[in-house]
């Protein structure tokens, strides 16, 4: 009796209750871990794609000045029209304005967390891309 015991407990297969409840803990742990990460991740890349649309469309006012001797308004879809080069990235909302001899943009992604301007002529020591 004792040797079937021992036969059918050797041969049973499966894991314990306690065996799957640490490994749904395990899980529960490295997914509380994982998704704030991955919204920091999405929010950094939103921003990163609102700071590149405002270097594109200062580059891009420089080229409509050499092109129209002063620098160009504009806001949105309307920049990629109005600005030689330009394309604007979804999400983002961008306002550029322009006189005789500078400008100034302005950069927002909707899911972002920062706002980007770019100054063409900043302050004595100030760079021309600042972040708010």
């Amino acid at each position: 009796m004792r040797k079937v015991t021992k036969m059918k407990r050797k041969k049973s297969k499966g894991f314990t209750l306690i065996e799957l409840l640490v490994v749904v803990a395990i899980i529960g742990i490295l997914a509380a871990i994982a998704i704030p990460q991955f919204a920091a991740y999405r929010t950094r890349g939103f921003n990163a794609r609102a700071e590149a649309d405002v270097r594109n469309a200062a580059t891009a006012e420089e080229a409509s000045f050499v092109d129209n001797n002063t620098y160009a308004s504009c806001a949105n879809s309307a920049c990629a029209t109005t600005l030689p080069g330009f394309t604007l990235s979804s999400g983002v909302t961008i306002t550029c304005t322009g006189t005789a001899t500078t400008f100034n943009c302005v950069s927002t992604h909707s899911s972002g967390n920062h706002t980007y301007t770019w100054n063409s002529a900043p302050a004595a020591g100030s760079p021309n891309l600042t972040v708010s």
